[in-house]
């Protein structure tokens, strides 16, 4: 899931990216277009990330996240801490996400 949108919104598409999103975040958004500004403003490290690695998933305080590491063309490590939901279909789809600086160095 987090692989997936993440190949979408680095081919610039919105509509595929914003599929995997949970109902909610889909409409406090409204539309793709929305949800692929909102990317832009805040999340472009997801876009321009030059190495991703999904790192092993944690239920933490009741919430299940999904930690994707991403290596920047600059060398910085940066980890994205996806929210992911369970949905009544069973599918998961993601909630929200946080980057946040990592302990880790690039090589």
């Amino acid at each position: 899931m987090v692989t997936a949108q993440r190949e979408a919104l680095v081919a610039g598409d919105g509509e595929r990216a914003f599929a995997f999103a949970t109902p909610a975040l889909r409409r406090q958004y409204g539309s793709a277009e929305a949800f692929m500004r909102m990317v832009r403003s805040g999340y472009q490290a997801l876009v321009d990330a030059r190495y991703v690695e999904l790192l092993e998933g944690a239920v933490i305080e009741g919430s299940t996240v999904q930690p994707l590491r991403l290596v920047m063309p600059d060398g910085a490590v940066l980890v994205a801490l996806y929210t992911m939901e369970r949905q009544r279909d069973g599918s998961w789809r993601i909630a929200g996400c946080v980057i946040a600086p990592s302990t880790v160095k690039s090589a």
